[in-house]
């Protein structure tokens, strides 16, 4: 393959760019802890191994042109984000003032659907089947087996997100105790919420493959 330093440089570039993974990711370690993060991100990082698999067999090709599967995969996956925004938002409601500082030790329920919704939050996106069907080819060499450079792409994405976002989740642990104040909390969730809701009307209104 060619340029595999470029090809990781413009991943960097694109991956510490803010998307739904991050607003969950950040969303699970306000409320969870660092545990309630790095499920997030293990979720993150099965579902970019299966979109990789995907890429190297052709199943993502199928998707992208395929406009009704497009249509599909785009509706389930922005009802999702917008299902989890909603439910982020009301989620405030319930909470009592003095609780929202609480560490996520006290709520027992706190890391049961993290890895999930990292997991279905990257899956269930048709715009990471386009990305790895129009970025990863660029630094593929002409007329040679695309397996083989797609799999270690797809890896090194992989890897390259998972790294990135357990440094971020380390970050935001650290500043934790300012950002778990009951106001800044509030704050913060509704702004995910709100951010969530964005990213999955975005995504219902993103145009499919042609």
């Amino acid at each position: 393959m060619e340029n595999f330093f470029l090809f990781v440089f413009m991943s960097i570039l694109l991956i510490i760019l803010p998307g739904p993974d991050t607003a969950i990711a950040t969303k699970n370690t306000l409320s969870s802890g660092r545990v309630g993060g790095f499920k997030t991100v293990l979720g993150t990082f099965c579902a970019i191994l299966i979109h990789t698999a995907a890429a190297v067999v052709g199943l993502s090709a199928i998707i992208v042109k395929s406009a009704f599967l497009f249509s599909l995969f785009k509706y389930v996956g922005a009802v999702y984000l917008v299902y989890l925004g909603i439910k982020t938002i009301w989620a405030l409601r319930s909470k009592k003032p003095e609780v929202l500082g609480e560490t996520v030790a006290t709520n027992k329920y706190g890391n049961q659907s993290h890895f999930k919704q990292g997991f279905l939050t990257n899956m269930l996106n048709p715009k990471v089947a386009v990305f790895f069907l129009t970025f990863l080819p660029q630094f593929v060499n002409p007329g040679t087996s695309t397996i083989g450079p797609f799999l270690l792409m797809g890896v090194t994405y992989a890897v390259l997100t998972a790294i990135w976002f357990v440094l971020y989740i380390y970050l935001v642990d650290q500043i934790s105790a300012f950002m778990k104040r009951p106001r800044t909390t509030t704050v913060i969730e509704s702004i995910t919420g709100a951010v969530l809701i964005g990213f999955g009307v975005k995504l219902a209104l993103e145009k499919g493959s042609e």
